[in-house]
Parts: structure tokens; C-alpha cells; sequence
């Protein structure tokens, strides 16, 4: 039998060991269904909310935030990570205020974005940027300023202009550390979604989320939690497949895994 198949039946005995342990034990130890219903309990509400809360839709709706936040995000601090690392002079004039921006709990914009456009999806997606803005930002960052020197210098003495270098030496050397902050960039797009729809949201998993809390309904909370967490493992597998496939020329690890 090989590495990959004895992990893989581990983790499958271990996941119908949880689920054992979760239809049996609460109630052998008398917790009522209404604080932690059973596994066979959390399936039929998943069934009932499936055609009666329209999940699908409204999962739907939270991914497209997720992924628009998570492409903007993205986008908007890797431009600005390789921008104050290509000008120290312009990370010493705007790291300040970047920081400050930083420190902002981001969460407390949420009922802003809210208040300025609505209860539609964009307040959501820009809580999102928000969240997702600073990981790749700091990532590229620090990848631009520790830059192997002697490379740079090499491409000069080609007479390489600053745009050559950029795209032959410092770009593909700083791939690594982006794909590093997209990875925790991909989880945290979720959390600023979510966010976004529990201060103000009319449609969205989290708008499912404030509704089954109102009604009380444990099973539905733990229906939301999954579809949510199983949106977040989706973003992270596409990214690090992506990685993969970016950065194939690098080498591996036996034991390392997407």
C-alpha cells in the first residue's frame, strides 16, 4: 500500500470516527438536540435547507464575493507590494499611513461600506479587498527587500534596463512569497464576506447564518458553517493547484503537499 493511500484512509477512518463520536455521544451524555444535534440531525436540516433556504443560491452569491474580493485584493496589494518595493522613497512617504490602515481593526469598516452603498454585494466584496489587501502586500514586500543583490546585479552588467529587471529577476523571484500570501489570502477572503453579510446582508451564507441564529436553529448554524468552510477549502486548493502549475520548476519536498 502507498504513502498517499494509507494517509488517505486514515483521515477517512478518522472522519467516521468524528462523525460516530458526534451522532452518539451528545446524546449518551444527555445535551439537549436544540445546543448539539447529532450528525443524522445536522443531515436532514441540511436536505430541508436545501430546497426550502435556496443554499445552493445563496452559497453561490458568497462565493462570487469571495472570489471577486479575493481577485481585487489580490490584485491591489501585489501592485502597490511591487510598487513601494521597486521606490523605497515611495514606502517611506505612504508606510505610515499603510500601517495605520493595517492596524484598523478591518472589521469596523463593514457597517460603514454598509451605511455608504446599501445592502447589496459590494460592501461585502470591499470588506474582502480590505482583508485580503495586506497578506500579499506584505508578502511581495518583504520578498522585494530581500532580494538576492548579486542577481540584480548580474542582469545590470547585461546592461539590463529597470524594467528587465524587474520582469527577468526580481518578478519571478518574489512568485514564491506571493503565492505564500494568495494561499492565507484565500481563507481570509471568506472571513471578510462573512463580515460583511452578518452587519448587513439580505442574501449570502451569512445572511443564512443571522437567520438560523434568530430561529434558534443549531443544525441550520452548523449547515452554514460547513458550506462556508467548504468554500474556503475550494479558494485555498485552487491557489496552491495554481501554484503548482506556476511554479512547477521548483523543487519539492517528498513529504510537502499542496
Amino acid at each position: 500500500m502507498s504513502e498517499r493511500t494509507s494517509t488517505a484512509l486514515w483521515s477517512v477512518a478518522l472522519l467516521l470516527g468524528f462523525l460516530a463520536l458526534w451522532q452518539w455521544l451528545p446524546p449518551a451524555l444527555g445535551v439537549p438536540g436544540f445546543v448539539l444535534p447529532t450528525a443524522s440531525h445536522t443531515w436532514s436540516e441540511l436536505l430541508r435547507i436545501w430546497g426550502a433556504e435556496r443554499l445552493l443560491w445563496h452559497s453561490g452569491i458568497t462565493a462570487l464575493e469571495v472570489l471577486v474580493g479575493f481577485v481585487l485584493g489580490s490584485a491591489l496589494g501585489a501592485m502597490i507590494g511591487y510598487a513601494l518595493g521597486l521606490s523605497p522613497k515611495v514606502e517611506a512617504v505612504l508606510s505610515p499611513y499603510l500601517l495605520a490602515l493595517q492596524i484598523a481593526p478591518k472589521v469596523a469598516f463593514a457597517p460603514l461600506f454598509v451605511m455608504w452603498l446599501g445592502y447589496t454585494v459590494y460592501p461585502k466584496i470591499l470588506v474582502a479587498v480590505l482583508i485580503v489587501f495586506f497578506p500579499v502586500l506584505i508578502n511581495v514586500l518583504s520578498s522585494m527587500r530581500t532580494m538576492d543583490a548579486d542577481l540584480i546585479n548580474l542582469a545590470r552588467s547585461f546592461s539590463a534596463t529597470r524594467g528587465q529587471v524587474f520582469l527577468l529577476v526580481e518578478y519571478p523571484t518574489s512568485l514564491p512569497a506571493l503565492f505564500s500570501g494568495l494561499r492565507i489570502a484565500s481563507t481570509l477572503a471568506v472571513i471578510g464576506v462573512v463580515v460583511g453579510e452578518l452587519v448587513g446582508g439580505n442574501m449570502g451564507l451569512g445572511y443564512l447564518l443571522v437567520f438560523f441564529e434568530g430561529q434558534g436553529n443549531t443544525a441550520g448554524v452548523f449547515v452554514t458553517i460547513a458550506a462556508l468552510t467548504l468554500i474556503g477549502i475550494v479558494a485555498y486548493y485552487a491557489v496552491a493547484w495554481a501554484e503548482v502549475k506556476v511554479l512547477h520548476y521548483l523543487p519539492r519536498s517528498g513529504g510537502a503537499s499542496a
